[in-house]
């Protein structure tokens, strides 16, 4: 049964990832509804204020196998709401379908729900399973989570270097990032809330920072001046704003200055020639050296063409 479990979780963090770009501010969430080892119901929550994954997943249930729910068990990634909000609690549509065991990835944090909905199905005579795939599940909600959990955007530091550490020269704009891992970074735009530049890079680049090379909304745009808001503050006008992530995409002082405090909460370190062609000038000014992160270990590379990324994760 344990092998089992771990197939229909890992299918239920699939479907969720189909909410990447509609479901925030709400989580990612993934159903799958089982009976005589044979999946009959499933569905994920698609977008912000439209009915959750359970909801969909009985929706999808044929009429022909409806008999099947009082013996089905219905696996969850993320622990049911048991309140009011923009859809009905499903831990009440759950018992009103008659499911008699659910197997949920983990609990949610959010303070109107956090072991609530659990509890709410464990009090109606429902066999409750907490914690298959929790690591994982965790994992997808990262940003939600943290953003209830630590009362602040999560946060990725982003940004492009040269093999030997070059990430910019000054007096010019260096182009590293290739048209694949530039796809990447307008990923991680499109699925954070909010983007932030130092003033100087504003000033020098003036990047666009908008998600033209991804299918998603853009990010709110933030341009950070250390002389007039610490970044702590900055933090908790974002957290009011209700904005989840922030995606920082630099410069250097300013990256420094995040990781100097320990403020990030994952880094995509992209590591690619100096340009196209692999040369760089540096006629009109000197480098400017990336972040040093000897002291850290990848916890995986994402390799794309003859660039790579490493990705980092703050376990602190």
């Amino acid at each position: 049964m344990v092998n089992g479990q771990l197939t229909y979780m890992s299918r239920c963090l699939q479907l969720a990832l189909n909410g990447e770009i509609g479901a925030p501010p709400n989580p990612m969430v993934g159903a799958v509804i089982v009976a005589d080892d044979r999946i009959i119901g499933e569905g994920f929550h698609a977008r912000c204020g439209q009915p959750h994954a359970e909801v969909n997943a009985f929706a999808s249930v044929r009429p022909e196998d409806r008999h099947l729910l009082p013996q089905s068990t219905l696996y969850v990634s993320l622990e049911p709401c048991a309140h009011q909000g923009k859809t009905p609690p499903c831990a009440d549509l759950i018992i009103s379908k008659g499911v008699k065991r659910v197997v949920v990835g983990c609990l949610d944090p959010f303070a109107k729900v956090s072991g609530r909905g659990v509890q709410k199905l464990r009090d109606a005579g429902i066999d409750v399973t907490v914690g298959v795939m929790e690591e994982e599940c965790r994992y997808l909600n990262r940003r939600f989570i943290t953003f209830h959990t630590k009362h602040r955007p999560y946060i990725i530091l982003k940004w492009a270097q040269t093999p030997d550490g070059v990430m910019g020269v000054k007096g010019e704009r260096l182009m590293i990032s290739s048209p694949c891992t530039l796809r990447h970074v307008h990923h991680l735009r499109a699925t954070s809330s909010a983007i932030l530049v130092g003033w100087r890079t504003n000033q020098s680049d003036r990047p666009s920072l908008t998600t033209r090379h991804y299918s998603g909304p853009n990010p709110v745009r933030i341009v950070y001046d250390s002389h007039t808001q610490s970044i702590p503050d900055l933090l908790g006008d974002l957290y009011r704003r209700s904005l989840q992530s922030l995606l920082v995409e630099g410069g250097a002082a300013t990256h420094r200055q995040f990781l100097d405090l320990g403020l990030w909460d994952e880094i995509h370190q992209e590591i690619g020639a100096r340009s196209e062609n692999g040369q760089c000038s540096m006629v009109n000014g000197q480098s400017i050296s990336a972040p040093d992160l000897s002291h850290l270990t990848p916890h995986h590379t994402i390799q794309m063409g003859t660039h790579h990324i490493n990705i980092y994760i703050n376990n602190q």
